[in-house]
């Protein structure tokens, strides 16, 4: 018997000391309790895994099953595909059991095969023995199923401890799944993760705490309220996967600049797309503000103590000792775990996947909606356009907030032009935002060396040592300005408008 089908699943990370709490909530109710026990396989060069392919035998109860999984197209949603065996025994993977399904298909571009080739030999890497609560929660047509899920995953020599509750939409509506969500996080100080079971046992397997900074992904859509929704899909992929690796604990310099970029690509999308849709809310920006500053302290930090540091010290300036100018940092994985963030988070997955309606009428609308998308994404083009021309022209009689104000304009330009790769012809969209690099590069290390200047400037107060870097960042920063005015004259000259 097979079972294919689209999955929409939230995964809510529990903290230790509202583990009783969240089992004794779910068991509100009519719950079931059984044991899952599963392993996952995969090539022996993880071509799967690479792809976002997780293939497993689970055994529920008496019953075995084989599952494929791979990424749907917006976040938190999955292809899947379910096979129940009949045998008694254990029984061997088949990589065939899926052959004419859309996870089959991504099966076979994961590994590259051509139609006639034979499925290579997948190999077991770890395994999952899980206790599973589950409770059904209906309401208005919608059913969800919640899942707490404690155990461990185990590969070869390593554990790892599991709990973690899951929200699957079995029917209705993704709206209704996302504010059951928000009410479970609120209630118990849950987070949302994109990191499933599978990541974790595949990094346990490579002897890995935490996966690699996701960097953004060019969006792709059809109508007006689509080009917003694929825009804002496109951003929480990157802020999604950074954050969740971030809240776990993760405080890589990487990740926490990948999770920034993500939110200024959203709030870049929230500001210059807002006419394309009314479903956008103003509430959201205040909380993507607050995170996206705390995480910017880390980021200056990371910049003052690993780069311009350095590169003090290679020009023969002292160490220095940073401790108490740098204290009182925020810390970032509560910043991510907060109430307001995670509520902004349900917020956009649930405009994400809010679905439009059916039908001729509707069909032609988003005919309408792409024309007007491209209008409206065309004026706002042209204006961040003249406005960084001309603004650009007289880089060096601007004040340091107005130059700093352009350098922000610039990168909504930039942003603006990636989101729209697909309303105007990709060569020439790219042609441009490789001409807006070196201006972008060049305001981005003035304003940065003008912040470090700052930070040493205020170090001299208490550390006599901290004036040498004071006076071989000056003696830099009349040089960087002059660059960011050649490259703003080398902008206006190469830059050619795409949309025109």
């Amino acid at each position: 018997m097979k079972h294919a089908m689209m999955e929409f699943e939230l995964k809510l990370e529990i903290p230790t000391h509202r583990l009783k709490a969240v089992e004794a909530a779910v068991r509100r109710g009519h719950s079931v309790q059984q044991r899952l026990q599963a392993r996952y396989f995969d090539t022996h060069d993880a071509a799967l895994a690479a792809q976002g392919v997780v293939v497993r035998l689970r055994k529920e109860g008496r019953q075995w099953l084989q599952t494929a999984k791979a990424p749907g197209l917006r976040p938190l949603e999955r292809l899947e595909h379910n096979v129940v065996l009949s045998t008694r025994g254990a029984p061997v993977v088949d990589l065939a059991r899926h052959l004419g399904t859309p996870v089959g298909k991504r099966i076979r571009q994961a590994l590259k095969l051509k139609p006639s080739q034979p499925f290579p030999p997948l190999e077991l890497v770890y395994e999952t023995d899980v206790t599973r609560l589950t409770r059904v929660v209906s309401a208005g047509g919608t059913s969800v199923e919640i899942a707490l899920d404690t155990g461990h995953i185990a590969a070869g020599k390593h554990s790892l401890p599991l709990s973690e509750l899951e929200l699957e939409l079995k029917q209705g509506s993704q709206a209704s799944a996302v504010e059951l969500a928000r009410s479970w996080c609120l209630a118990h100080g849950l987070w949302l993760s994109s990191i499933s079971k599978s990541m974790k046992g595949q990094r346990l397997a490579q002897d890995q705490a935490f996966g690699a900074p996701v960097s953004a992904r060019a969006p792709r859509y059809a109508s007006g309220r689509d080009l917003a929704a694929a825009v804002v899909a496109s951003c929480l992929n990157q802020i999604l996967a950074n954050a969740s690796e971030v809240a776990g604990g993760c405080s890589g310099e990487e990740h926490i600049h990948q999770l920034r970029v993500g939110l200024r690509r959203l709030r870049t999308a929230l500001r210059e797309f807002g006419a394309l849709t009314e479903d956008f809310d103003s509430a959201w920006d205040a909380p993507l503000a607050l995170v996206f500053r705390e995480l910017g302290l880390h980021r200056d930090r990371d910049y003052l103590l690993h780069t311009v540091q350095r590169q003090i010290e290679a020009a023969g300036g002292p160490a220095l000792d940073w401790r108490d100018a740098l204290a009182d940092l925020p810390d970032v994985c509560a910043t991510v775990r907060s109430p307001g963030f995670q509520e902004v988070l349900l917020g956009l997955i649930g405009f994400v996947h809010a679905a439009p309606a059916e039908g001729k009428a509707q069909e032609l609308k988003k005919v309408k909606e792409a024309k007007a998308a491209k209008k409206i994404v065309r004026r706002r083009l042209r204006k961040l356009h003249q406005q960084v021309l001309s603004e650009g022209q007289t880089f060096l009689g601007l004040d340091e907030p107005a130059q700093h104000h352009l350098r922000k304009r610039l990168k909504r330009l930039h942003y603006v032009a990636e989101f729209s790769k697909d309303l105007f012809a990709k060569r020439q969209v790219e042609a441009f935002l490789s001409a807006l690099k070196p201006m972008q590069d060049a305001l981005g290390l003035y304003h940065d060396e003008l912040a470090a200047l700052q930070a040493w400037q205020q170090l001299c107060t208490h550390d006599p040592q901290a004036w040498f870097g004071v006076g071989w960042l000056s003696a830099r920063r009349a040089a960087n300005a002059q660059a960011c005015q050649q490259a703003c004259e080398t902008f206006a000259q190469k830059a050619k408008p795409f949309w025109d």
